[in-house]
């Protein structure tokens, strides 16, 4: 849910989509990106931008506090990051936690 409540961000893993509903449950927005694919976990931080794992992709993407744009790829395969299922950003020490499904490997990093 967005900081002010009145968005809801759902993943759809078969579509490779990140819905923006309202509270009601109208859709607002449809994301997708090839940098995406079988979306997992989400979260939404402290600042409104919401972290997305792509499951399928090996991926952690960050969108827009709308679920509208892309503003980064935080993270790829090439960073070791194999099927994440779940994101969480911790602001006390400015870390990303990532669980993954497979290898039962929870990843720690610093985002500057």
């Amino acid at each position: 849910m967005s900081l002010s409540g009145d968005k809801i961000f759902v993943t759809n893993f078969f579509h490779d989509k990140v819905l923006t509903l309202a509270r009601e449950g109208t859709v607002l927005h449809t994301f997708t990106d090839l940098d995406l694919e079988r979306p997992r976990g989400i979260h939404v931080i402290a600042q409104g931008q919401v972290l997305v794992c792509g499951y399928g992709s090996n991926t952690i993407i960050q969108l827009d506090g709308q679920g509208t744009k892309k503003l980064a790829t935080i993270a790829t395969r090439r960073d070791r990051f194999i099927h994440p299922h779940s994101v969480c950003y911790n602001m006390s020490t400015s870390s990303i936690i990532v669980g993954q499904t497979h290898y039962g490997n929870i990843h720690v990093f610093k985002v500057k």
